[in-house]
């Protein structure tokens, strides 16, 4: 199959997911076209065979006060359709991608009669950009135009069928990890000796430093936590929070407990390092990052809110708990640190639980799914 493949390329998880599916797809001998206004930051060999990229260029006239990267995207894609013979688009985030993408396909019409569009929702294009009076029309439009729709776990198909109730059938294909890439470490490495020279427990945090990810319940879970046991935290990602954050830190008394990485392109060499991953989201239609944390034999401390429930299993590969609830998840944390018998238990758990969403069970089903698209009759716009 010849596939184009558009996505924001930024370190968030619909990103990660694309590049990591077209990279998985690519060496499985299909064609893959990236098309995007920006090298995705995990395609890291972007000259690997079967794979293109294609940049958008967003010109900049006066004359228009905002960019106008859905038109410049369309016409990308147009552009690749026809010089590649593209068998499908694969968008991920409803908009603008698949609005870009219903786009080209009106213009290319008689030229591609057989293009088919595939839409996979991620989270905030339905739960908050989707919600938003002013795209809520041209979500519904574009997903309903689509030729396939996929969303990552059930908790996002429901969600999305509660806002926007349509007859279109929905495909949960979850994310996935690279089982190879993360997983577990042995020998104690400078990294951890450096972080903890004391022998102090490690947790993680992962994110994009958004409001919505609430990297400061991360800072208190240290903080409540430091009260019973030695602990530090790392804080890999960036983002708006992350000021606001650090100043949390110095309020709790905990900032020389706090280390922070800013973004990282290899974070698999990192969570193998620490102890217990902490995801205090107040919104996650799956949890990628805990995934990944996961496949290095990390339990998680998360939320109960969204997906994660259909990832995080409760009292098996970590804990649950309410939104904000941060002294709860020093309290679990707690039981697991002070018992390494315990915490080898969870480990174990954590990395099953992840082999449950390996790469080579997860990308055969797209692969099947776009089959049968590409065999079905077209969407009657």
């Amino acid at each position: 199959m010849k596939i184009g493949i558009t996505c924001y390329p930024t370190f968030g998880g619909s990103g990660v997911v694309a590049t990591e599916l077209g990279k998985a797809l690519a060496a499985r001998g299909h064609e893959v076209h990236f098309i995007a206004y920006a090298l995705p930051m995990r395609l890291t060999d972007r000259f690997a065979e079967h794979i293109h990229f294609h940049e958008v260029e967003v010109p900049n006239y006066p004359l228009f006060r905002y960019p106008m990267y859905s038109m410049t995207l369309a016409s990308k894609m147009v552009e690749v359709v026809k010089q590649h013979g593209l068998d499908l688009l694969h968008v991920h985030y409803a908009i603008p991608h698949a609005t870009s993408a219903y786009l080209a396909k009106q213009i290319l019409n008689g030229a591609a009669p057989d293009l088919k569009i595939v839409t996979t929702l991620h989270g905030t294009d339905i739960t908050l950009v989707g919600m938003d009076p002013s795209f809520g029309p041209v979500v519904r439009f574009s997903i309903e135009q689509s030729d396939g729709i996929t969303a990552v776990s059930e908790y996002l198909r429901q969600t999305t069928l509660e806002n926007f109730p349509m007859d279109r059938p929905i495909e949960v294909i979850p994310n996935f990890v690279d089982l190879q890439r993360f997983k577990p470490k042995g020998a104690c490495s400078g990294f951890r000796r450096s972080v903890a020279p004391n022998g102090e427990h490690i947790l993680v945090h992962v994110s994009n430093f958004r409001p919505v990810k609430r990297a400061g319940d991360a800072v208190r879970v240290l903080a409540k936590l430091r009260e019973s046991l030695p602990a530090k935290l790392v804080m890999v990602g960036d983002g708006p929070d992350r000021l606001e954050v650090e100043a949390l830190g110095r309020d709790l008394g905990v900032s020389q407990h706090v280390v922070y990485l800013g973004n990282q392109d290899e974070v698999e060499t990192i969570l193998p390092e620490c102890d217990l991953f902490v995801l205090p989201s107040g919104s996650e239609t799956f949890g990628l990052a805990a995934l990944e944390a996961m496949a290095c034999a990390l339990p998680v401390l998360s939320s109960d809110i969204g997906g994660l429930p259909e990832l995080n299993v409760h009292g098996e590969t970590g804990f649950l708990a309410p939104l904000g609830e941060t002294d709860l998840m020093a309290a679990y944390a707690l039981d697991m640190l002070r018992d390494p018998a315990r915490l080898a238990v969870f480990r174990r758990a954590a990395r099953a639980r992840a082999e449950q969403f390996d790469l080579d069970r997860i990308v055969p089903a797209y692969e099947a799914y776009y089959a049968r698209i590409l065999a079905a009759a077209p969407v009657i716009a």
